[in-house]
This record gives structure tokens, sequence and C-alpha cells, in this order.
């Protein structure tokens, strides 16, 4: 079994909002990075995935009856540093979406 790396030591990190639908009925979010749960919070953090190789990255929402919203990307070496955004359907039914975020252009002029 592989030991874990003291924290700090990861180079790369991936941002990630939770945006939180209009009808939660009191659900929580989890992320979950290959396949291990982390607690969430509604809102922008980041996430540290491993250096080498690719990682599944994915989101599902919680309450005390029923998990919904699920949804997984991929996250390759080449996302890193990249934005991605997570978004339920309307209703506390059915799956999410994880899209990457796109880069917003600035007006130097």
């Amino acid at each position: 079994m592989e030991a874990t790396q003291p924290s700090g030591t990861t180079k790369r990190r991936v941002e990630l909002r939770i945006t939180r639908p209009m009808l939660t009925w009191f659900a929580r979010p989890t992320v979950t990075i290959d396949g291990v749960g982390h607690p969430a919070q509604w809102g922008t953090g980041t996430w540290a995935v491993p250096d080498d190789g690719g990682a599944v990255i994915g989101v599902y929402l919680y309450n005390r009856a029923w998990r919904f919203g699920a949804a997984s990307r991929s996250v390759t070496t080449a996302d890193a540093g990249a934005r991605f955004v997570y978004r339920s359907g309307l209703l506390p039914v059915g799956a999410g979406r994880i899209e990457q975020q796109r880069a917003h252009r600035q007006n130097l002029s």
C-alpha cells in the first residue's frame, strides 16, 4: 500500500465551483477524487489531484433520504489549473453535469 504524502506536496490542483440548485431539500455536496469522497461546501474551492496521470473528479448531492445529481469527469495533466463548474438538475432527481469553465477575455484597451 502506498504511503500518503504530507499536506502541501501536491503540485496539481483544479478549481471546482459547486452551484446550489433552487430546490436542495437540505442536500449537501460531496466531491469524489478517484472514488474517495470528501465533504464539500457550496461555492468555489480548489481540490488536489494526483501529480501523475489522470484522475476522475465527481460530485453528488445527498440528504438524509437519498443521493442525487451525480456527475463525474476525467481530468488529465493538461487540465492543471483548470476551472470546472458543477450544476445539478432543477429538481432533486436525475444527474448533474461538470463543465470546464471558459476563460474570460480581458479588454486591454
